[in-house]
């Protein structure tokens, strides 16, 4: 494996609309959401690791969650758990991760992935990445993995691409946010748009030179500790000085201001695993399109229902469609899969009834 190839996995998200299953003490990256017997961050890790040495996937996530990544990923080192402090969006942490690697490896060419991604062909995943670690060995370049639009998603954002190139990388005229459902038809329509999956791929050298000339007081904030960086005075620091940080994605940051941002139309089915619905889709149904993890189910007149339970309960469900069914300790959720979007809300007011240890 070639010693100069990095990766970045992003662990740091609560995936609140998993509740009641993934909690800001438990979060979804760290259960395992589809049955196979690996969490997302083990599915991941995995992933990453037939391409990339093991010992240069560095693990971004927060401090709280610190002793959760080493039981879950034991062959990681304490070198590779890089803590944030704060909650401070994408950007902050990825420019803190890669001033360190720049530091350990002046040459590493990397890939940023978040930790609960569904990606069903990892073969083709890994070729597609190679591809762009070819070209950002020899261009200065930001890349993403655009994803093949199956349908007007409104709760992605999008990227659109240059019509004109037969090649295939291509360039990136700009990003899109999240369209209505009209847009979103137009942007299909077109042909030259792709959901923007959050991949990223570049050299350390190319993201660090993009930071330093769009977020100049982000890149001078860390800069400042580059003597610390990979030494015991690096946690002093961090404690220190990250919550200075903005709070910015590293789309807003970097990407949306670069000229030199190019993507791949990604080969692979992808799936963010996002939402019960997005599971959903994902998994096996039984005669009546049920998707049953984790329980024994007797069903009558019942379709279409997302159903979990922690411990292989015996769930019995009668004139029920389209519904999430999820049991978990002291938490019962009976909730319209139409209504999904909306669990972040009906969690605040859990939480705000019953107290904060239920979410």
């Amino acid at each position: 494996m070639n010693k100069n190839y990095y990766a970045i996995l992003m662990a740091g998200g609560v995936g609140s609309r998993f509740w009641p299953v993934s909690t800001e003490a438990f979060p979804k990256q760290f259960h395992d959401m589809l049955g196979t017997g690996d969490t997302l961050i083990q599915k991941t890790f995995k992933r990453l690791a037939k391409r990339i040495p093991q010992e240069n996937i560095f693990i971004l996530t927060n401090k709280r969650y610190h002793d959760l990544v080493l039981q879950q990923l034991p062959q990681v080192t304490q070198r590779q758990v890089v803590l944030e402090p704060a909650m401070r969006n994408t950007a902050p942490c990825i420019l803190y991760a890669s001033l360190k690697i720049q530091k350990e490896n002046p040459e590493a060419i990397m890939i940023v992935a978040p930790s609960d991604h569904w990606i069903e062909d990892e073969a083709t995943f890994s070729n597609n990445v190679q591809q762009a670690f070819d070209f950002c060995e020899k261009h200065d370049a930001l890349m993403t993995l655009g994803i093949q639009p199956t349908f007007p998603n409104t709760g992605y954002g999008y990227i659109e691409f240059d019509k004109t190139s037969k090649s295939p990388i291509k360039s990136v005229h700009q990003f899109r946010e999240k369209p209505d459902y009209n847009t979103a038809k137009d942007f299909i329509a077109k042909g030259n748009f792709l959901w923007n999956a959050g991949i990223f791929m570049w050299s350390v050298k190319s993201v660090i030179a993009a930071f330093q000339n769009n977020q100049p007081t982000l890149f001078e904030l860390f800069k400042t500790g580059l003597s610390a960086y990979n030494t015991e005075q690096e946690n002093a620091f961090i404690q220190e000085n990250y919550a200075k940080a903005d709070n910015i994605s590293v789309d807003y940051a970097i990407m949306e201001m670069s000229k030199n941002v190019y993507v791949i139309a990604a080969e692979f089915d992808w799936n963010d695993l996002g939402t019960w619905g997005s599971l959903y889709d994902k998994l096996d149904k039984d005669d009546q399109e049920n998707a049953v993890v984790n329980a024994r189910t007797l069903t009558e007149d019942a379709s279409g229902n997302m159903i979990r339970t922690a411990n292989h309960k015996i769930v019995v469900v009668d004139g029920l469609k389209d519904y999430i069914i999820v049991d978990k300790d002291e938490v019962l959720l009976i909730y319209p899969k139409s209504k999904e979007q909306d669990i972040k809300k009906v969690l605040q007011k859990v939480k705000n009834k019953y107290g904060e240890h239920y979410g």
